[in-house]
């Protein structure tokens, strides 16, 4: 749900996500709000201008006649920036995530494209195989993701050289559960060697939501111990816990083109393109794909970070 502060008299203008409509329609009294959460997606924190000539009180003038979003009932659409509920007063430095591309196979996005590609069959795989492709970095095989073993890792701390990557982050700045979401009818999580996280929830967009927790049944996506080394995380001080996770593409993506015709696009140029093209006897024209992105929040914090994916098909025209 969401509201509108007028200035004046408040109005306020509720309206709950189709999901919360869906619930409050049982009228069996089951509905009650129990958790809320708060975001500020229209603002512009760099229009704060402390030179303002007239004074202190117009520094912030601008941010507070920014126009407010109506509220609207697609929850995948609002609610992008969440704000953050830490309760301590006294931080220096707040916990972030950051993308880990700096080691293990498969840990950068493929550079070609700019995202972590999930190659959906083996035809795909052997296409690329086959094709000479000369940098395979962030490319998952979708078809079977236990060969190679790659996926997307996201890391979590304190970025800052001021406190050492060798103190211990606090209990209550470290993440010891994540919340992954993405595209049901696009892809499944799975671990680096292809088990299927279990799905918590499915909201009526088809967004699938993996609450995963350390020391629980999920422990295999979480690692903690990261130690301090700069060649192996991108977090520059203390360090809290590692996401890691894989993709498996959705069985309709395998089986069939009308999502990739619906939803996506072809790609002739790319050097992906290229060497599914240059496979003995010119069987392909190119590549169908679907760009997505996975979203993967703390469940502590609830800093979040949005992973990019692209699900890649070969055909021949």
């Amino acid at each position: 749900m969401a509201f509108l502060d007028n200035s004046g008299d408040i109005i306020l203008d509720a309206v709950l996500t189709d999901t919360g409509r869906m619930r409050l329609a049982r009228g069996d009294g089951s509905f009650k709000i129990s958790k809320f959460a708060l975001g500020d997606d229209e603002i512009n924190y760099g229009l704060y201008d402390k030179n303002n000539v007239s004074g202190s009180a117009y520094y912030d003038l601008d941010i507070m006649l920014t126009p407010i979003l109506e509220a609207f009932t697609n929850n995948t659409s609002f609610l992008k920036s969440k704000l953050i509920t830490i309760p301590r007063t006294n931080l220096l430095y707040l916990p972030v995530m950051m993308m880990n591309e700096l080691s293990g196979p498969g840990r950068a996005k493929q550079a070609d494209v700019g995202a972590w590609v999930v190659s959906v069959d083996s035809n795909t795989t052997t296409a690329l195989v086959n094709g000479g492709l000369a940098n395979t970095n962030g490319i998952i095989q979708g078809d079977n993701p236990t060969n190679p073993s790659w996926g997307i890792v996201v890391d979590q701390g304190l970025n800052t050289n001021e406190i050492p990557a060798t103190f211990t982050l606090e209990g209550d700045l470290t993440e010891n559960q994540y919340i992954v979401e993405m595209d049901n009818s696009l892809g499944i999580m799975v671990t680096m060697g292809g088990t299927a996280a279990p799905v918590s929830f499915i909201d009526d967009d088809s967004i699938a939501s993996y609450f995963i927790t350390q020391g629980a049944g999920t422990a295999a996506f979480i690692k903690s111990n990261l130690g301090s080394s700069t060649t192996d995380s991108p977090i520059a001080g203390p360090r809290g816990t590692r996401i890691e996770f894989s993709v498996k593409p959705s069985v309709e993506l395998q089986t069939s083109d009308y999502l990739f015709t619906k939803l996506g696009s072809t790609d002739i140029t790319t050097a992906l393109a290229t060497a599914v093209q240059s496979t003995a006897g010119g069987a392909y024209t190119g590549l169908r794909f679907i760009d997505a992105y996975v979203r993967v929040s703390g469940g502590q914090t609830g800093y979040r970070i949005d992973v990019p994916v692209r699900y890649i098909k070969v055909y021949n025209a």
